[in-house]
């Protein structure tokens, strides 16, 4: 039998289920929705999170880096030379200078700078080059027939990978591998004496550079 509106009770009750039915899809949609936005939230405020993290790790580590740098350079390094550096001269000459310590570590000088941008030299460069580069903040790294192969190779591969450094033979000079910076010397027999790491961290662009920021490059070229 029909009712008033003209369907009967199977319609009804079909309608019904598939209002029931609409019903259900709109609130699994809506769960859905919640879900997805609560776990998008969850997953930014842990990304979030995770780079502020990392930040400070970064920023931890590079303060640690920059307390290790202060404190090598406020610790005197065992067994280093010094002189004073009003004493040695800053004046740009061409005549040849005849210096007191071999290596020099200061004093009148050429000009022109040697290349030290990590340049590994296999010939003697000219001493009045060398120290101009010492002025600029070089720390210049110096051998002799005393010093094993391994060693200089060792060194060579140090130098070659540092900025404002410079590496070549000396033969007259006394102790067999010697590291000058303006102003300061080390004498050292192996590559790997802790005395090494820390005259390049006290002393490349160190505090004692009389023009620290100054060219490493486009000075002289040797072999």
């Amino acid at each position: 039998m029909a009712s008033k509106s003209g369907k009967t009770p199977d319609q009804h009750s079909r309608q019904a289920r598939i209002a029931e039915m609409r019903r259900a899809d709109q609130a699994r949609d809506r769960r859905n929705k919640a879900i997805a936005i609560t776990t998008s939230t969850v997953i930014v405020v842990g990304l979030v999170g995770f780079g502020a993290w990392v930040m400070i790790g970064q920023k931890q580590e590079e303060q640690r880096k920059k307390d290790a740098v202060e404190l090598a350079r406020k610790t005197p390094v065992d067994g280093e030379q010094t002189w004073d550096a009003k004493n040695l001269g800053r004046n740009h000459v061409e005549t040849p200078v005849k210096y007191e310590m071999n290596p020099p570590v200061g004093g009148d000088h050429h000009p022109r700078w040697m290349n030290c941008n990590g340049d590994v030299y296999k010939n003697p460069v000219p001493e009045v080059n060398a120290v101009h580069s010492l002025e600029h903040g070089a720390v210049w790294v110096t051998y002799n027939d005393k010093a094993a192969q391994g060693e200089v190779d060792k060194l060579a591969a140090t130098v070659g990978k540092t900025p404002y450094t410079l590496m070549s033979p000396v033969k007259e000079q006394a102790g067999a591998i010697m590291l000058s910076a303006w102003g300061k010397q080390l004498t050292v027999e192996k590559a790997d004496d802790p005395r090494v790491a820390q005259f390049f961290t006290k002393y490349v662009q160190g505090p004692q550079t009389p023009e620290p920021g100054a060219a490493c490059t486009s000075g002289v070229a040797g072999q």
